[in-house]
């Protein structure tokens, strides 16, 4: 049966046959990608890396390919927030799993390796800054994965209804979601460092219960957030992209993983004097952990 060809609209082509938002080409990217929020952080990386064959940017999705310790590993900015995630991810996909020069879908599905490195703010006071934490699970505030069909196949539901109840979630809010990390990845890269749930949030201020000249809705959230515990995790952190990195990885077959350095200790009001120190060293780690699977 013949496959049906994807719209010129819904599969966005620039001239040179390269996907709309990152301008990448199947060719140019690895089965190993590493997502960071900053673009400059991709050149950071990309200084450590043995050999670089291809630079290319458009936006704020810079993008870096090239090699370390005989692994072929792929760099790429997002941005800040799970709306460009969406668009990192949904072409990210297209690249490996849609013929893009006939537009249809490939009947040979091939995985992904996302692996995220980002920064974050502890939930825990005894999470000291500049520690590494992996998201075992990532916890939804934004409302991306809400618009997918298969949301919920993805999803931990169970977890959703009991944190609801525990943090009184207001009806005004949409609803959040719980996707867990690949386990694979998380054993290969994260298994001897700290671990909880991760939040994304919609936003810096406001959704962190940050309190500047805008009241959040709830002053008392952070501190139910860090009490709430699930089949033994706790809430460790907030930043702002993996739930969608882990969302749309899992509908899409791929695996997912985040590490964030600690940067801000909400609990104790602490902030790391030199973040990007310890940002480079987790690069390090996880590049030489990389390179060995």
């Amino acid at each position: 049966m013949e496959r049906k060809q994807l719209g010129d609209s819904e599969l966005i082509l620039n001239p040179d046959g390269s996907i709309y938002h990152l301008h990448l080409l199947p060719e140019d990217i690895a089965d190993t990608i590493i997502l960071v929020g900053d673009p400059g952080r991709v050149d950071m990386i990309g200084e450590l890396l043995d050999h670089v064959e291809l630079t290319k940017q458009n936006r704020e999705f810079r993008t870096i390919t090239g090699t370390y310790a005989n692994k072929r590993i792929t760099v790429l900015s997002t941005g800040i927030g799970t709306d460009n995630i969406d668009i990192v991810i949904n072409e990210l996909d297209a690249l490996v799993n849609i013929d893009l020069k006939n537009r249809t879908i490939k009947e040979e599905h091939t995985t992904l390796n996302l692996i995220r490195i980002g920064t974050s703010g502890a939930l825990q006071a005894d999470l000291p800054v500049d520690t590494p934490v992996a998201a075992k699970i990532s916890l939804g505030f934004d409302s991306l994965l809400n618009f997918y069909a298969d949301r919920d196949k993805a999803a931990i539901l169970d977890m959703e209804e009991k944190f609801m109840d525990f943090v009184n979630w207001s009806p005004k809010l949409h609803r959040p979601y719980f996707i867990p990390a690949s386990d694979e990845l998380f054993n290969k890269v994260a298994f001897d460092m700290a671990y909880g749930i991760t939040i994304s949030a919609p936003g810096f201020y406001g959704p962190q219960g940050r309190y500047l000249r805008l009241k959040p809705w709830d002053l008392e959230m952070n501190d139910k957030l860090s009490q709430f515990e699930y089949n033994g995790l706790k809430i460790t952190n907030f930043e702002m992209e993996s739930s969608a990195v882990y969302g749309l990885g899992k509908l899409l077959g791929h695996n997912s993983l985040t590490i964030c350095n600690i940067i801000a200790n909400r609990m104790r009001r602490e902030f790391s004097k030199d973040y990007k120190k310890g940002v480079r060293k987790t690069v390090e780690l996880v590049l030489d952990r990389l390179s060995k699977t």
